[in-house]
């Protein structure tokens, strides 16, 4: 790793100035109520959605761990990477009925489709899994990340980032979140296109890594009877963990809510769908010419984690480095932003406002900062656990987003779809799922002392891609079951928040809120995914 040099410094100090410009500018802008501090006041453009959702999206440990898959035999979980189609469902499919329904979070959603009981079980399990996974991983990954590119020891790294990063979304709210996060996608975008193009050169091209490498290393489709990634395993429950990710989870769909109207709301996601094209050109690839170069004896790391920042040192120049390294702390906070300000918003919204429902406006704003500055610490006192667990974490919390995924998608998908689902199989869902997930958890941990011919002993070592493919098979009909033997939810209830109870009115409100033009650009997107697809066969 080359150190940083003053010029270095200056690019860095230039963003920080900007991000703390935009976050005052924010700032003055006062929060009257939750409306405004949670959701911007329902007033964002589509522009600022789409860099929204792709700046959330990537966090530092996305970026070091997407070209650590890039630099290690691990392309087939390049198909989560290109799910920009799985973004467009969220536009065109889901975000109509939550726009309709004026709510704030996802389980508020689910109580106006269901009951209130589905509202507590999302609204506590998320904010659990929030803090157990994506806050911890985060705040661990990008504390090593600032570690090695500041030269600083991991704490100061750490705990300084998470400080900067809480003290502007807890003043400024959803509005200094995404329009800091604007500021963020755009540096990351130019900074790692830079990179991507200059390592391209360096290496001699495409043509020069495959020969290196071998075609077969461009394959990120394996055999049926691959032990860790059978492609219709992958396909399967990647595109579940897709839905639940982009188009049930808070941390995402909470962006599209600031728009305002579903026009924009809308076009934010097909351009969030664009974006979400890009980090296999601007991440994966200079993963793969890290290891090109190191088997060359031109570059040498010891972790494919480390192949990110050892390749941005050793191959930018002076300046051009130092943006590079801010966009990986801007992406870093911006996924920590998200997160925080999610996490807030479920507490106040789902929780405190559920059980004090007089509250003034003003008093549920304040809530809303006290309980992102509870996460903020809470966040801070996870690091030291994360920091006893190995890196092996990183890896296993995916796979347990593979558990978490099937129930919260199937009853979101059927809820949407299927209008003779009712509130007693979505709650029962929902719980047998959270059962199922931690029992799955719990065999992986202890399948060493199981007997290898026992039953349990196979549930806990079948291949996790596999286990989210039948498990969420198994919630489609245990949901429908349910709620086929009990009461059908009444059609008063429902309006307008299924698909075959849709008003005219409403039919024509969404026919009204689309072009040519979004259809078009939709349809170039997934043509564009596909080609990924085909183009990455090892041939």
């Amino acid at each position: 790793m080359q150190p940083l040099d003053t010029l270095d410094w200056i690019s860095i100090t230039l963003y920080f100035l900007v991000l703390i410009g935009i976050a005052i500018w924010v700032i003055r802008k006062k929060e009257e109520n939750t409306e405004d501090y949670f959701l911007a006041g329902r007033n964002v453009g589509w522009f600022v959605v789409g860099a929204s959702i792709f700046a959330s999206n990537i966090g530092s440990e996305h970026v070091v761990g997407l070209a650590g898959t890039g630099a290690s035999d691990k392309l087939p979980l390049l198909i989560y990477e290109i799910q920009a189609w799985v973004v467009l469902i969220l536009g065109w499919v889901f975000l109509p009925f939550y726009a309709r329904s004026g709510v704030f979070t996802m389980p508020e959603f689910l109580e106006k489709r269901f009951d209130a009981r589905s509202r507590w079980v999302l609204s506590v399990f998320s904010i659990v899994a929030y803090v157990l996974t994506k806050i911890s991983v985060t705040i661990y990954a990008g504390g090593v990340v600032v570690a090695a590119l500041l030269g600083i020891d991991f704490w100061t790294g750490a705990i300084a980032t998470v400080v900067l990063t809480g003290i502007y979304t807890v003043l400024g709210g959803m509005r200094a979140v995404v329009y800091t996060e604007t500021l963020q996608a755009v540096l990351l975008i130019i900074g790692a296109a830079v990179l991507t193009y200059i390592g391209l050169d360096k290496v001699g091209g495409w043509s020069s890594m495959q020969e290196t490498l071998g075609p077969e290393y461009f394959n990120m489709w394996r055999p049926a009877t691959d032990p860790d990634f059978p492609w219709p395993s992958l396909l399967i429950t990647s595109t579940i963990v897709g839905i639940w990710y982009w188009c049930t989870d808070q941390y995402i769909v909470q962006r599209t809510l600031t728009a305002r109207n579903i026009k924009e709301g809308r076009r934010g996601t097909i351009f969030g769908a664009l974006l979400k094209l890009l980090p296999v050109f601007l991440f994966l690839i200079p993963g793969i010419i890290a290891l090109t170069l190191k088997m060359r004896g031109e570059l040498h790391w010891d972790s494919p984690d480390e192949a990110f920042p050892v390749l941005m040192s050793n191959l930018l120049p002076s300046g051009l480095r130092g943006l590079v390294a801010a966009g990986l702390l801007a992406a870093l906070m911006s996924s920590l932003a998200s997160v925080f300000n999610s996490c807030s918003t479920l507490f106040t919204v789902d929780i405190y406002k559920k059980l004090n429902p007089n509250t003034p406006e003003k008093k549920l704003v304040r809530t809303g900062q006290i309980a992102t500055v509870f996460v903020v610490i809470v966040g801070i006192i996870w690091i030291p656990i994360m920091a006893n667990i190995s890196g092996v974490l990183y890896e296993y919390l995916q796979s347990v987003q593979a558990y978490i995924a099937p129930p919260i998608t199937a009853v979101f998908i059927l809820g949407i779809f299927y209008k003779r689902i009712n509130a007693t199989g979505a709650f029962a869902t929902l719980i047998m799922g959270i059962v199922v997930a931690f029992f799955r958890i719990t065999l992986e941990l202890v399948k060493g002392d199981l007997n290898p011919d026992g039953f349990l002993y196979h549930l806990g070592a079948m291949n996790f891609l596999s286990f989210g493919a039948w498990f969420f098979l198994f919630c489609l009909i245990f949901l429908v079951v349910v709620s086929l033997l009990t009461k059908a939810p009444d059609r008063e209830q429902i309006v307008n928040l299924t698909f075959g109870t849709i008003t005219e009115e409403e039919n024509k409100n969404n026919k009204a809120s689309y072009s040519w033009v979004d259809i078009a650009i939709s349809i170039l997107i997934i043509l564009i995914v596909i080609a990924v697809m085909i183009f990455f066969n090892g041939s």
